[in-house]
């Protein structure tokens, strides 16, 4: 895949178990990706979730981009309810 865009996304959580969860949740989805025109990568350094995204274009990127991100607000929203009750 020959990559022309490319974006790093940090994200500060409030805690390492969010971290952990994140990982856990996206990582299924980011080893058997939808499309090849997109690479996903996920890392947990400290208390931030790192998600980069190569992609061959910026359509591709968006895309990927708009996905892990609502997946990411999903989860994070899931991990906060269960912590506050």
């Amino acid at each position: 895949m020959s990559t022309s865009a490319k974006a790093d996304i940090r994200l500060k959580l409030a805690n390492e178990k969010q971290v952990k969860t994140l990982l856990d949740t996206l990582t299924p989805e980011a080893n058997s990706p939808v499309t090849r025109r997109a690479h996903i990568k996920l890392q947990k350094k400290g208390l931030f979730f790192v998600l980069t995204v190569e992609a061959e274009d910026t359509v591709a990127l968006r895309a990927t981009l708009n996905t892990y991100l609502r997946w990411i607000d999903s989860t994070v929203n899931v991990v906060r309810l269960i912590e506050d009750t």
